[in-house]
């Protein structure tokens, strides 16, 4: 019996330690903010905000104001540039740009302008005046995965003339440190 003590004696010492030291272990962990899980509300609210944002820019445009600023706006809240990296390969991107790993390399391709991307007319520049999507890979065509969440299905833009494309898209989105979910990969392209 006289083991116990003995064999537990370190134990307790580190148990003592720890109840001296967590008051500040206690505060530092408090200090770090906790994300809260990412829902399917707040994707299809970030997939909605995008479809929103292409409409916005086209109507600038059309309306003879500041459509690259608009689309800056745009691209700085609903993509990852800032934080982190963004894989995005736009629909109709191909060759040497296919992909557009920069900020202006996206704004590039939604309102063209930039020697750097001479084949850019400006995406969002034909004026869209209705876009909506659908996540139809799966049940639900949404993956939540701790801070990131995918989504694949289908964009379908309306222009004002009234015709519609669809294009395939996959869109994977991460919690920022602001909490709120920006797009960190943008695939899309036209069915085959």
């Amino acid at each position: 019996m006289r083991l116990i003590p003995v064999v537990l004696a370190p134990f307790f010492v580190l148990v003592s330690a720890l109840v001296v030291m967590s008051p500040s272990l206690l505060a530092s962990a408090a200090d770090k903010p906790t994300k809260a899980p990412i829902t399917e509300a707040e994707v299809n609210a970030a997939q909605q905000a995008w479809c929103d944002g292409l409409v916005t820019i086209g109507k600038v445009y059309a309306e003879g104001g500041d459509y690259k600023a608009a689309a800056a706006e745009i691209i700085d809240s609903l993509y990852d540039y800032k934080e982190g990296k963004v894989f995005f390969k736009p629909t109709l991107a191909a060759g040497r740009n296919t992909f557009r790993p920069t900020r202006d390399g996206a704004l590039s391709y939604f309102v063209g302008g930039n020697s750097s991307f001479p084949e850019d007319t400006g995406f969002a520049l034909k004026r869209w005046t209705k876009v909506t999507y659908d996540n139809n890979a799966a049940d639900n065509g949404i993956q939540i995965n701790g801070d990131i969440a995918i989504t694949m299905g289908n964009v379908y833009l309306t222009d004002h003339k009234g015709a519609q494309i669809m294009v395939d898209k996959t869109f994977v989105f991460r919690r920022d440190s602001a909490g709120k979910l920006r797009l960190c990969a943008h695939k899309s392209a036209l069915p085959n």
